[in-house]
């Protein structure tokens, strides 16, 4: 029998790993777009004397990801995608450009619930939200991270 947790987990709880030699952790607001699909192809096995056609896997393809947070002092992971874009005369300088990114979600009590591996994470995108006089809210930037395939892991529950 798998794992199993009484409640769901809260979207807002949440932490960030990436490792790289070490575990850098970060703290974001806002983490989407884990997707995966399998392209198929539709075929009729040889052997099938009804004419039926199978769907047989042929491409997984993974989307982007993003992450935001507000702007503060940090600068590891806008560094790590300057290493992967062009310089001004040289292409990409970084020599550990794709790293695993573990995004945990917690439970009520800060414990690691599940956490989705993301496999070859290589920064290709950056936003900064717009700057406004008449606007209150926290400024963020948006990091977008192509990955090339993804774990999911449960922990187990806390024993009481």
């Amino acid at each position: 029998m798998g794992i199993t947790y009484q409640e769901p987990f809260k979207a807002f709880r949440f932490l960030v790993e990436v490792e790289s030699g070490g575990v850098a952790v970060a703290a974001f607001s806002e983490f989407s777009g884990v997707k995966m699909e399998v392209d198929t192809v539709q075929a009729r096995s040889g052997n099938d004397n009804r004419g039926v056609q199978e769907y047989i896997p042929v491409l997984t393809r993974f989307a982007p990801v993003t992450l935001t947070k507000g702007v503060v002092g940090d600068n590891d992971f806008l560094d790590w995608l300057f290493s992967a874009a062009a310089g001004p005369e040289t292409g990409p300088s970084g020599a550990n450009l794709r790293r695993t990114l573990n995004i945990v979600a917690l439970d009520d009590k800060g414990n690691r619930g599940v956490t989705w591996s993301l496999k070859d994470a290589l920064p290709i995108g950056y936003e900064l939200t717009p700057m406004s006089g008449g606007r209150s809210e926290v400024l963020s930037e948006s990091l977008t991270f192509a990955i090339t395939g993804m774990e999911r892991i449960t922990h187990e529950p806390p024993q009481p």
